[in-house]
């Protein structure tokens, strides 16, 4: 007795039967092509359902010339990657973008020079139709690499470099970090730190540059540069409160090391925020609302950021044909917001 399990998987000339249509009908209507009449592709995509049929998507990619496949490539380890909550939330505003237009996501991760090579090499082999890019650092070649292999692309974050072709989706951390000192400043606090994010990254310099903004003039030794880290968070704070005893305020750019420099102020022994007000960046509330006190923050929405970028890339990878001929696609700066809990 055969195992029903093993039966063979229907094909489009089957569709097409149980349609009572022509097979070059069956296939326009299962790759999406225009010039079918909304009967007849309506008794194929029934065909389709009851017989569960599953397009070949090599044969499909032959015809639409599309994978319906999107990198998203990490420029980050996968201990940063998976450790850090930032990274869950894009990626999850990414998947439900690609989901909706029934995209696949395959995720690259780079650890080093090697893994450059691969990522470059996947991304030239005509596997994927687009990339999305995020985590990029100072003299990053990835998107380099995309373009040379023709990809089109849409980067996470604002690159350090100004083109026209480029397009990114980013926050206004510029902006965001004004209002997290100013907030600081107007709860009375006169001698504040900051507890930046590397600055081989253009967040990291644009949140340094907020806080600047707000406190022209502002000692050097009241930044401490951490890695978005709760250790780096708390390293940093250790450090701020070495040279700066009498510090009343801290702003971290990000939440992940407000975490940190919290954890460190509870073991010096200093009450938040009654000696130290703390204000972080991102409002992630998996670790703004655990803190203890709850962290006051600003909020870039991260989900709706990759939602944005999934968006965007489709949307080039639509359009199409030479760049004089593609409409205008702008890059998107979305705003920030002050979440005030108990930590300021």
């Amino acid at each position: 007795m055969s195992d029903p399990s093993f039966a063979p998987r229907p094909t489009l000339e089957a569709v097409a039967a149980r349609a009572g249509v022509s097979r070059a009908t069956a296939s326009r209507v299962v790759n999406g092509s225009e010039g079918v009449r909304a009967p007849l592709a309506e008794r194929v995509r029934r065909a389709v359902d009851e017989l569960g049929y599953v397009p070949n998507q090599a044969a499909r990619a032959l015809v639409t010339r599309r994978n319906d496949a999107i990198a998203v490539v990490v420029a980050e380890p996968e201990t940063r990657f998976f450790s850090d909550p930032f990274f869950a939330q894009q990626v999850r505003g990414i998947s439900k973008e690609l989901t909706a237009h029934d995209n696949q996501l395959v995720l690259l991760l780079t650890e080093g020079a090697d893994d450059y090579a691969r990522v470059g090499r996947y991304l030239g082999g005509g596997h994927v139709d687009g990339a999305l890019i995020f985590s990029l650092h100072d003299d990053d070649t990835l998107p380099t690499m995309a373009r040379r292999a023709g990809v089109p692309t849409v980067i996470g974050g604002r690159p350090d470099w100004s083109d026209s072709d480029t397009l990114y989706v980013d926050c206004d951390n510029r902006g965001g970090a004004r209002d997290a000192v100013r907030h600081l400043l107007d709860l009375g606090c006169r001698r504040i730190g900051h507890i930046a994010g590397p600055l081989d990254q253009t967040s990291s310099v644009d949140r340094l540059d907020g806080f600047r903004d707000a406190l022209p003039g502002i000692d050097p030794r009241l930044i401490a540069e951490g890695d978005f880290t709760p250790d780096g968070g708390s390293r940093a704070m250790a450090r701020l409160l070495a040279d700066f005893p009498d510090l009343d305020g801290v702003f971290a750019a990000s939440d992940v090391m407000a975490s940190g420099a919290l954890r460190l102020l509870r073991t010096r022994g200093r009450r938040v925020p009654e000696d130290v007000a703390v204000v972080g960046f991102d409002d992630i509330v998996s670790v703004a609302e655990w803190t203890d006190p709850p962290l006051t923050t600003i909020r870039q929405d991260i989900e709706e950021m990759g939602r944005m970028m999934a968006r965007l890339l489709l949307r080039r990878i639509e359009a199409g044909g030479a760049e004089a001929d593609r409409p205008a696609l702008s890059s998107i700066v979305t705003r920030t917001q002050l979440v005030v809990r108990a930590s300021a």
